[in-house]
Parts: C-alpha cells; sequence; structure tokens
C-alpha cells in the first residue's frame, strides 16, 4: 500500500482569482495540526479562491444574505471526519487587509483559519464568540508565522 501525501487532506482551487498566497505546501502541512489540536479529524478539506460576485451568490443560494462576505465554510461531513469546503473572496480579502491596516498575506491567512475555526465549532455571533474567535485566529497566526 502506498503511503498517503501530507499534503492529500488540504486542495486549494482557484476561480478567476490568483490570491497572493505563497508556500502552500506549508500552509498544507499546518493546517492538519488546526484539526488536530481542535481535537477535530479532517478528512478534506477544500479551499477555494473566488471573486466577490461569486461568494455574494453562494451567500444569497445557501444562506439566504444579501452582502458580501470575505469566507463561508460548509461541512460537508457524513461521519466523524471533517470534509468540507471553504470558499474565500479574494477581492474581499485585499480590501480587508487596507482597511484593517495589515498585509493581504496576514488578512489572507487569518480568514483560512477563521474558516477552519468554524468548521471545529467556534461562532461569531455573539459578542463573546467573536472574542474567542478572534484570540483563536491570533493564535495560530501567531504559531503559523513564528
Amino acid at each position: 500500500m502506498k503511503p498517503t501525501s501530507p499534503f492529500a487532506k488540504v486542495r486549494f482551487f482557484y476561480q478567476n482569482t490568483n490570491p497572493a498566497l505563497k508556500n502552500r505546501s506549508r500552509l498544507k502541512v499546518f493546517i492538519p495540526l488546526i484539526f488536530q489540536e481542535e481535537k477535530k479529524k479532517l478528512g478534506e478539506l477544500r479551499i477555494i479562491f473566488c471573486t466577490d460576485d461569486v461568494l455574494l451568490n453562494i451567500n444569497k443560494d445557501f444562506l439566504q444574505h444579501d452582502y458580501y462576505t470575505d469566507v463561508i465554510s460548509f461541512d460537508l461531513s457524513e461521519s466523524e471526519a471533517i470534509e468540507a469546503e471553504i470558499y474565500i473572496s479574494d477581492d474581499r480579502v485585499r480590501e480587508n487587509a487596507f482597511l484593517h491596516g495589515t498585509t493581504i498575506k496576514m488578512e489572507l491567512h487569518r480568514v483560512i483559519f477563521h474558516g477552519i475555526l468554524h468548521l471545529c465549532g467556534y461562532g461569531d455571533k455573539t459578542k463573546a464568540e467573536r472574542r474567542l474567535m478572534a484570540e483563536k485566529e491570533e493564535y495560530y497566526l501567531a504559531k503559523y508565522f513564528r
């Protein structure tokens, strides 16, 4: 039996966009570690980078929200292992980086980790949930970029 590649669980896709995502191999190794630390089993994660318009249509069609967003996570699991898709608007990431005075690279990773944290059970509806989510994002950003 052939050994499983450590990269088999995380795959990136691009729909009419080219995000400023460097060192994908390192990210493919780091992402499963987040799931492991959060005590979740990762099956397969597909991260799809797209435009504002694509994500707006997904937001309308699946969540009945008529506004732009930076990330939407879909848990497609049928077993204990998480099988999921995370859609990320490259347009929103770039605009948010500018608005928040951070780099596109940092904002892109924050949004990726945010989507993963949703899949691990974290919410962001209440003030307390948003605070915990932000703490977790910062924790994983610091861990990734140290």
